[in-house]
């Protein structure tokens, strides 16, 4: 505060006499600061109420009421922590899919008459009598090959078909989308520090019981809830209100310490800016919640109808323009944090990936199927239509029998020397 009210004494070429005086917010006009003070330079919300007894600049710095609850633990990793990554959804659908995969390769290869083959040695065995042709993929294969693509270890056997290929490929391609997803996530979940709060908004604290709530005994936080017409408001108002033991603190201080020594189980509602700051500084384990409440600024106090009011908001304007404020913030807020850096409400958090990130892959996979059930279908039904041309050329070859030139005894007549008509003949 000694610092911005330096920058706008400079901002209008006056000398300021600086001290200090504490006085309660409740007690505006009657306060002997304001009678002996010329501007009031502290965190001093802008309210109706203070407007009717003192003149405010324009907002030097916006906030609003904000939670601020004990930072929790770290939670600890289950032992099937490594299916976090993945939502439970997406877990059974890959499930389904490896069941699904496995039996529509098994169904292909069976229509299909190109996974039927025969080795060389199995038709020497036996040329009158050739055994019945083997396929590779049985059910249990068919399961075995999907794993083993699955775990991108490759199986001792592979389609011969097309429509088995078809297969093949759409499964290869779905298990490198969810393995590269799952390896991605994996990644996150193992850095980012995860911890699970059990109050994320005013809406939460407002419908449970478990955690107790309360703000300053005066002020313009408290002032909000009184005065609200907001139902969800409203209600943590009569909460507060007819709450015991109390819930509201004399001082901010009482109120930090007490979230502080509630083991999670008390939230103080307080001003966005000294939850910010507070939460920047050692011991740091306290953490703000959810977004603000309302939105209001703080303002520099001038008594009614000064004249210097005016000089205030220019000073005030030209600073914001320049920068200054945001960068003062900056530097006393986070710069000078003893927590680490980041602020407001950048939190690192890492969600599972829900089905609706990778439905396109079961998309891609069930098209796939499809397509090898179509291709299997048509090479069943071309190698029937050839296999039934086949036979019947044997079997039409088979009853035609071709009958003796008509010529033939006449000719074995002639060359055995006979007379053709019967009688006998000179032989040559």
């Amino acid at each position: 505060m000694n610092k911005c009210l330096a920058n706008i004494c400079q901002s209008f070429s006056s000398a300021c006499l600086l001290y200090w005086c504490l006085f309660s917010t409740n007690t505006f006009g009657s306060c002997p600061c304001f009678q002996r003070a010329d501007i009031a330079v502290a965190p001093l919300t802008i309210t109706l109420v203070r407007e009717e007894v003192i003149d405010f600049s324009k907002p030097f710095m916006s906030l609003g009421i904000s939670i601020m609850i004990k930072k929790p633990q770290k939670s600890k990793p289950g032992v099937f922590s490594f299916l976090d990554p993945l939502a439970y959804e997406i877990w059974m659908c890959i499930v389904f899919a490896y069941i699904g995969v496995s039996v529509v390769l098994f169904l292909v290869s069976r229509f299909s008459p190109y996974e039927w083959h025969l080795d060389e040695t199995d038709e020497a065995k036996d040329p009158q009598t050739p055994p019945d042709p083997p396929n590779d993929f049985g059910i249990f294969n068919s399961l075995w090959f999907s794993l083993g693509a699955f775990m991108q270890q490759g199986c001792d056997i592979s389609p011969r078909s097309l429509s088995g290929r078809i297969v093949g490929g759409v499964w290869w391609f779905f298990t490198l989308i969810i393995i590269s997803s799952y390896t991605a996530n994996l990644a996150a979940f193992l850095t980012v520090e995860r911890m699970v709060s059990p109050i994320e908004s005013a809406e939460d604290l407002a419908k449970q019981t478990e955690i107790a709530y309360g703000t300053l005994d005066s002020g313009s936080t408290k002032e909000f809830f009184r005065r609200s017409k907001i139902a969800v408001y409203e209600k943590m108002w009569s909460y507060m209100k007819s709450a015991e033991p109390s819930v509201f603190a004399k001082t901010t201080p009482d109120g930090v310490a007490r979230v502080r020594k509630s083991k999670g189980k008390f939230a103080f509602l307080l001003e966005s800016t000294m939850n910010e700051y507070i939460e920047q500084r050692k011991p740091c384990d306290t953490m703000k919640v959810g977004g603000n409440l309302d939105s209001k600024g703080y303002g520099v106090a001038t008594p009614k109808g000064s004249a210097l009011r005016n000089a205030v908001n220019l000073a005030v304007l030209k600073l914001n323009e320049q920068g200054l404020l945001d960068k003062l913030k900056n530097k006393w807020w986070y710069d000078k944090g003893e927590c680490g850096s980041g602020g407001g409400d950048s939190k690192d958090k890492t969600s599972a990936l829900s089905l609706s990130n990778v439905a396109g892959v079961f998309y891609i996979l069930v098209g796939g199927l499809g397509l090898a059930m179509m291709v299997a279908l048509i090479e069943f039904c071309y190698k029937s239509r050839a296999e039934a041309k086949r036979l019947k050329l044997e079997k039409n070859a088979q009853n035609f029998k071709p009958a003796p030139p008509a010529n033939t005894q006449n000719f074995a007549t002639y060359r055995e020397g006979y007379n053709v008509y019967g009688t006998e003949s000179v032989k040559i």
